[in-house]
């Protein structure tokens, strides 16, 4: 082999690393269809949301003009591959509308967990806890990885 072959070699095993790492999820593979939430936590987050959330995002989501929808493409785009975490801080900081940071983060997650049964993501045994910690570990994805991608990320966290 060449010796100018050796580093080109290099930096493109290297760029097919990083490529790779990209298109897998953050937390060793941990996502919102991995059932991050449970049933009876949607319970509550229903509670919360009527309380806090229908009167600008309305009953089946779609928002009023001014709040966003939390439902359809848009939302899924909007929120594909941020981490659970960034989405409870950004509610945190500007939900309600009329009153940012009154809601606790369990009150944010329980919604959450209520957000993501609506949108069809597979509930789990286990409550989304609010600790920013775990949180930060789930990413949301729009779509649902592959079997191939979810193995790969389990063995290579």
């Amino acid at each position: 082999m060449k010796y100018w072959m050796a580093p080109l070699a290099a930096a493109g095993l290297l760029i097919l690393s990083v490529a790779l790492r990209a298109q897998q999820p953050a937390g060793g593979g941990r996502t919102v269809w991995d059932g991050v939430y449970s049933d009876p936590q949607v319970k509550r987050g229903t509670v919360v949301y009527e309380k806090y959330c229908v009167k600008c995002h309305g009953e089946q989501l779609m928002g009023d003009g001014t709040a966003s929808a939390l439902t359809g493409t848009g939302f899924m785009a909007d929120f594909n591959g941020v981490t659970l975490g960034e989405l409870v801080d950004r509610t945190r900081q500007t939900m309600p509308d009329d009153d940012p940071g009154s809601m606790s983060r369990q009150q944010i997650t329980d919604v959450i967990a209520y957000v993501l049964n609506f949108n069809k993501f597979p509930s789990g045994e286990t409550d989304l806890p609010p600790q920013a910690e775990v949180l930060n570990q789930i990413r949301f994805l729009a779509a649902k990885p592959s079997a191939d991608r979810q193995e790969s990320a389990r063995r290579h966290p």
